[in-house]
């Protein structure tokens, strides 16, 4: 019986899950308020739901084309003529979006399609001015129609691997580079979905022979150094990083790259010779451009630069406050943080992708402290929300700062069990080898506490008790209640009530 109100309970932490309906509402809604920058992150998620819905597809595509996204705009675009090749607006908007890209021929057989279709309709000007445009041009540019297939195909492959749908990524670029073996784009993209499903040799053979069939591969050469980055191969990662720190490139796709992939692997400085040249020079870019330019200005001590840099971070991606990089990164001198588990990213790592659930809580507290924060929850494996129950979901959601509702009973436990946890942190200090077990026992307790609704009244009290019953049990120095209720302002009836509530909670029964 206990067992089945557990899981019953477990069952309920989650209960609503949002459909791209649901978002594309919300994204109207915020439409109506002016809050474009909401809109368009509550699109898009509507059209990840929703990839067959064409309205949706439709309007996430404009809003696409007002980013000046226009790769991506006509993939969606085209994806909803697809869908649903009798509607007049689909294929108008498409004739807008292939003029964008400089794809004439399209521009003008749709904007003539469209006119077909519904001559009376309410872009019959706007067409029209796409025809008297292409008229003015001395002539049309020689039309190869395998443009837009290799638009639409290297567009899709993208969303799938922002999705983490790498296979359906995989067969995309596969197919591809089959029908177009010198489209060196596509074979990147292809040894990072390799990469990223844990086929890390062909990920490099294939790499590889882009540097054979196309000398000095800029992404190629970046993408070989974060691989071997993330697989600890020092001494390959050494000779790229020399190679990379003798390359001076001209443009911003290649200038961005090469300074994204340096401040990923530590390089800050030269990262931000590169990321703050194209800022100077009016560059405007992504979010991710703005990342990593406050992060390595951050690091190498240009403090003004990086709070105007997250600044525009935080208006381009709301959702990226709160991991502002001098939250979690110390560059004070004589600060050693070699023995600090939160510092580690390995150990994160291999703590949120084990198989025991406090584990996994464990390391998402680690990770909230982390100035690996962003790495880890960017990369596209190392967290699988599919994997979680609800507890490790709402450490995750901890983590990445979500604020909890009090209202709901297990987000307001939850809450308190984690501000324990923050108590233990305050005293302690940073999370070394030796005091990880005493954190790993709080996150074993207080998963089977959350279980059993525990409220967690007195945070001060569970944090003495919990360090108490870990230090009575693995020091032969006597330790006492009084030392403990002393340290936490608490009277010895007090933690020992609450080392009485505890002690059910320890794993007696778990083989």
């Amino acid at each position: 019986m206990e067992n089945q109100r557990r899981k019953e309970q477990k069952n309920n932490i989650v209960s609503f899950v949002p459909n791209g309906d649901y978002y594309f509402k919300k994204a109207l809604k915020a439409i109506d308020y002016d809050q474009m920058d909401k809109a368009y992150k509550f699109m898009k998620r509507a059209a990840e739901l929703s990839p067959n819905d064409p309205h949706i597809l439709m309007q996430f595509g404009i809003m696409e084309m007002d980013a000046q996204n226009f790769e991506s705009a006509y993939e969606c675009i085209h994806t909803a003529y697809s869908l649903d090749p009798s509607e007049p607006e689909y294929v108008f908007f498409l004739s807008e979006v292939s003029g964008c890209l400089g794809i004439v021929h399209d521009a003008k057989k749709y904007a003539e399609m469209y006119l077909e279709m519904d001559p009376d309709g309410f872009y019959v000007h706007e067409a029209n001015e796409i025809l008297e445009f292409i008229e003015f041009e001395d002539e049309i540019e020689p039309y190869d129609e395998e443009d837009g297939e290799k638009i639409i195909a290297q567009e899709k492959a993208r969303r799938f691997m922002e999705n983490g749908s790498f296979q359906e990524a995989i067969d995309v670029l596969e197919a591809l580079i089959e029908t177009y073996p010198d489209l060196w784009p596509a074979y990147n993209n292809l040894a990072l979905a390799y990469f990223y499903t844990g086929e890390i040799e062909d990920a490099k053979a294939l790499l590889n022979h882009v540097l054979r069939e196309n000398h000095g591969n800029l992404h190629a050469i970046c993408n070989l150094t974060v691989i071997a980055y993330y697989e600890k191969q020092e001494t390959e990662l050494a000779e790229l990083v020399e190679i990379l720190k003798k390359i001076n490139p001209f443009d911003w796709d290649n200038r961005y790259k090469l300074g994204a992939t340096l401040s990923l692997i530590g390089e800050h400085e030269l990262a931000f010779k590169w990321l703050r040249s194209m800022s100077k020079r009016g560059y405007e870019g992504d979010s991710g451009f703005y990342f990593w330019l406050a992060q390595s200005a951050y690091i190498c001590g240009y403090e003004e630069i990086a709070k105007s840099a997250w600044n525009t971070l935080i208006e381009l991606d709301p959702s990226k406050k709160g991991l502002e990089p001098w939250e979690h990164i110390d560059i004070k001198e004589n600060v050693d943080h070699s023995n600090s588990l939160e510092q580690n990213r390995d150990v994160i790592v291999e703590k949120i992708t084990s198989k025991y659930g406090a584990h996994r809580m464990f390391g998402f507290f680690l990770l909230s402290k982390s100035a690996h924060k962003q790495e880890i929850v960017a990369h596209p494996t190392w967290i699988d929300l599919s994997k979680y129950n609800g507890l490790e979901k709402l450490s995750l959601a901890y983590a990445l700062n979500h604020q909890f509702n009090q209202n709901n009973k297990i987000e307001k436990y939850f809450e308190r069990a984690m501000e324990v946890a923050e108590q233990l942190y305050e005293k302690i200090g940073t999370v070394t080898v030796e005091k990880q077990y005493l954190f790993q026992m709080w996150f074993v307790l207080s998963e089977r506490a959350l279980m059993d609704s525990y409220e967690f009244k007195n945070v001060n009290a569970l944090a003495a008790a919990v360090e108490y019953m870990f230090n009575s049990t693995i020091t032969s120095i006597r330790v006492t209640k009084k030392e403990y209720a002393e340290k936490y302002n608490i009277s010895v009836a007090t933690l020992t009530k609450y080392i009485d509530d505890l002690i059910k909670y320890l794993p007696f029964d778990s083989k």
